[in-house]
């Protein structure tokens, strides 16, 4: 067994769990980024165990291969670059990576990954896990996959020293199913630089506030076919922009391109980063993200940081974060969604009120550096 390390002294810390970083292929990428970047700032020892597959939304974006980054030493495990094996294979070399190494904690990320949480702990690591939602839920995931997910959860429960959750809705859900009790530690979000609408108005023909916005996975959860089914039907000549790429394969995404052909006005931009995604954040009129299913949305808290006026579905992980900042419709309810839609489209005045309040409001509410102060005293306990 390891000993404990008193309150000042530099930590060892393993990280898995994510595909790879520096990069935005999920929510879980950009947290374990900016968790791992403050950590080793603050002079701990970090090694993250990344993927060696390609970049989610294809080959044409991946990275480099970094040995270091901000401090932080990069390691790359096998990984079988299939649907559903992925984070199977490579979860499975990191956590026996870090259970032969010398790490004080060993961090998991999402509930897949933690079906290895038991290895490091059997070598003595003080083991963390995130969950950064409910994966066995997503509809993109098969029969194996989902059975591995649950897996993870069951040995997160069992295993884990702390179980980190990023809303209260899953902390009721891991208290109610297995009794199990959970920390509550929300994600940050930094405060952007707002950018004019250079790259956008070149490749898309898009001005300010001229076009409504999702961007994230194009994935079943994230509700993208209540928003064109919706949009089609508003009396608008803003426009519609879906920005994202696909998650492990392109059928979805070109179910929705399917559905959109028909309407002139709806925008697919493929995968996006750096200053086109800084611009398309910056010049939107709404920002719309009505998922089925989250964990804790960053894109929600990136896009309220650039001061948009949001319009969400009213479930507990978007609802609760936004408060009374944004424009709240019913889950799956098409109709409900038009209806707020063609208001928001008709009412310059209400979306702006929303605009002027969202940066301040959820800068002050999630900061990444509360988020790292109360993970490191759950790293020492």
């Amino acid at each position: 067994m390891i000993k404990r390390k008193n309150n000042n002294s530099p930590l060892k810390i393993a990280v898995l769990g994510h595909k790879t970083i520096p990069s935005r292929q999920g929510g879980i990428e950009i947290v374990v980024e900016e968790l791992t970047v403050r950590m080793a700032k603050l002079g701990h020892k970090i090694t993250v165990y990344n993927r060696s597959g390609h970049h989610v939304s294809g080959k044409e974006f991946d990275g480099k291969k970094l040995k270091e980054y901000k401090g932080i030493r990069m390691k790359y495990v096998p990984t079988i670059d299939k649907k559903g094996l992925a984070a199977m294979s490579a979860s499975f070399f990191a956590a026996v990576a870090a259970a032969f190494g010398k790490y004080d904690v060993v961090h998991f990320h999402a509930e897949g990954p933690c079906a290895m949480l038991w290895l490091p702990k059997l070598f003595g690591k003080r083991c963390i896990a995130t969950v950064h939602g409910l994966d066995h839920q997503r509809a993109k995931w098969g029969k194996l996959a989902s059975t591995y997910i649950m897996l993870g959860e069951k040995c997160a429960v069992k295993f884990a020293d702390e179980i980190i959750v990023l809303s209260e809705g899953v902390q009721n859900y891991f208290k109610e199913t297995y009794g199990r009790e959970t920390k509550f530690i929300p994600n940050g979000v930094n405060r952007p630089v707002i950018r004019k609408p250079e790259l956008i108005k070149k490749k898309f023909r898009l001005e300010k506030d001229d076009y409504i916005l999702f961007l994230g996975r194009l994935v079943p959860e994230k509700g993208i076919t209540y928003l064109i089914e919706a949009f089609k039907k508003v009396n608008t000549n803003k426009k519609l922009v879906i920005a994202g790429g696909s998650s492990d394969t392109d059928e979805f995404a070109n179910q929705l391109k399917e559905m959109a052909k028909d309407d002139d006005r709806i925008i697919f931009t493929g995968f996006v980063q750096g200053r086109l995604l800084d611009e398309l954040y910056s010049n939107a009129y709404i920002y719309s993200l009505p998922s089925d299913l989250e964990g804790m949305p960053l894109s929600l808290l990136e896009a309220m940081s650039y001061g948009n006026c949001c319009l969400v579905s009213d479930i507990d992980e978007c609802a609760s974060v936004v408060e009374d900042k944004a424009i709240v419709f019913k889950k799956s309810d098409v109709d409900d969604l038009q209806n707020k839609l063609q208001i928001a489209c008709d009412d310059e005045k209400q979306v702006q009120k929303y605009k002027d309040e969202a940066e301040d409001y959820i800068c002050k509410k999630y900061n990444w550096n509360d988020v790292v102060e109360r993970t490191l005293e759950l790293y020492r306990r």
